[in-house]
């Protein structure tokens, strides 16, 4: 009898694989958190909304999709630098462009989204 070797499989909601590596798990996780922004969408982009109530809906939906389980993570520089890019992606939405004094138009810093 010939068993094959699982490569990787989902427990408890977390991925689970052979060469016990987290990049799998993240992925996965900041795709999720994509679902949620996308699926949250219409809030997000609505003038009615205000920045405060989308700041709430990023901080009690999409961040926990994101780093639910992450108390065990352990984050190579890499991992890191996704997770920043996606929470960036999405605080860039709600706060949007900058008018500068000359008319021109520009994004945000980190420290401004800070």
């Amino acid at each position: 009898m010939y068993l094959e070797q699982v490569q990787s499989y989902k427990y408890l909601e977390s991925a689970v694989n052979s060469d016990n590596s987290i990049e799998e798990e993240i992925q996965c996780r900041i795709t999720l958190g994509n679902k949620a922004y996308y699926t949250n969408q219409f809030l997000f982009k609505s003038r009615l909304v205000s920045k405060k109530s989308k700041l709430k809906l990023h901080w009690s939906v999409i961040r926990p999709t994101v780093t639910y389980g992450c108390e065990v993570w352990v984050l190579k520089e890499t991992i890191k630098n996704k997770s920043t890019v996606f929470e960036r992606k999405v605080l860039g939405k709600i706060f949007g462009p900058t008018k500068e004094r000359d008319g021109t138009w520009r994004i945000k810093s980190n420290d401004e989204l800070d």
